[in-house]
């Protein structure tokens, strides 16, 4: 799958100020400051598309995107440190877990992890969570530029058996890895 166009939709703080469309839509998850807004930027090649920040804790909306006027991608808060309070965090907590369950026009859940770091405990939490609801979801390693290319395909194992999900790889200078989740996200889109 190719990208044409992309185009910024709309934050919204819960499920029920989301805008409604008819468009398939993959929601974005992963620990604060994984790469999930600059995997939008890449794939839309547009760095200016979604807002990016050394600062975990930058994404606290729902935030919806077009690609090609096919399908949507919802860039969710990030889960784990994050610069906010507790009492924010809870009130994320509920707003996302009530978007990945009711959500009618979510196709899939894409778990996004730092490749350069070990399983972390709130990853496998959110992976056992996604499992428990019965949830479609691959993963993605981030930043995979920052190992080394001997590493790469043993971090992919690593991952699959922990997590027992399909795994690929992205990197915003390693653009060759994108086009296999591109063409992943293209099975779930409705000709």
């Amino acid at each position: 799958m190719k990208i044409k166009s992309a185009q910024f939709l709309k934050s919204s703080p819960t499920l029920g100020d989301c805008i409604e469309t008819n468009l398939p839509e993959f929601a974005l998850i992963g620990r604060s400051n994984v790469g999930k807004s600059s995997f939008i930027n890449t794939i839309a090649n547009n760095y200016k598309l979604a807002k990016t920040s050394n600062k975990p804790g930058k994404t606290q909306l729902i935030n919806l995107y077009r690609f090609n006027d096919k399908f949507i991608i919802a860039d969710l808060p990030g889960y784990g440190f994050a610069s906010v309070s507790y009492n924010i965090q809870n009130i994320w907590q509920k707003n996302l877990s009530q978007y990945l369950i009711e959500r009618e026009n979510l196709k899939l859940l894409i778990q996004f992890i730092d490749s350069r770091h070990p399983l972390q405990k709130n990853d496998k939490i959110m992976n056992d969570w996604i499992k428990y609801n019965n949830l479609k979801s691959f993963t993605i390693l981030t930043k995979v530029d920052l190992i080394s290319r001997n590493d790469i395909n043993s971090k992919i194992k690593y991952y699959e058996n922990n997590l027992e999900n399909k795994v690929f790889v992205f990197s915003n200078k390693f653009k060759r890895f994108n086009e296999l989740i591109l063409n992943e996200l293209d099975k779930y889109i409705v000709q």
